[in-house]
């Protein structure tokens, strides 16, 4: 199953920091149209290790996330670098 990340939640809700840790990923199912709201941990699972595909899409272009751990051990999602900032997850609206 893949889905689409639409929206990001930030602790504190302070969206522009980017050194506030994303806390929620808001996807889409884009096969059947469903919609959610998963938190970090959960969202990192499913990729890492029930195989999972999340993928950041705009008129750009499509990017696969893949998981990736901080200095401090911390596991998130990113993008797959590439030339467009327009389909990065820090880029993505604050879900509401």
């Amino acid at each position: 199953m893949a889905v689409r990340i639409i929206s990001i939640k930030k602790d504190n809700g302070n969206h522009d920091n980017p050194y506030e840790a994303i806390s929620h990923y808001g996807w889409v199912n884009e096969s059947n149209g469903k919609e959610g709201l998963t938190d970090r941990l959960t969202m990192v699972e499913w990729v890492e290790v029930k195989g999972g595909r999340a993928y950041v899409s705009s008129n750009e272009g499509t990017v696969d996330c893949y998981v990736n751990i901080s200095r401090a051990g911390t596991k998130f999602l990113q993008t797959n670098a590439d030339d467009r900032s327009s389909n990065n997850l820090l880029n993505l609206p604050e879900h509401r």
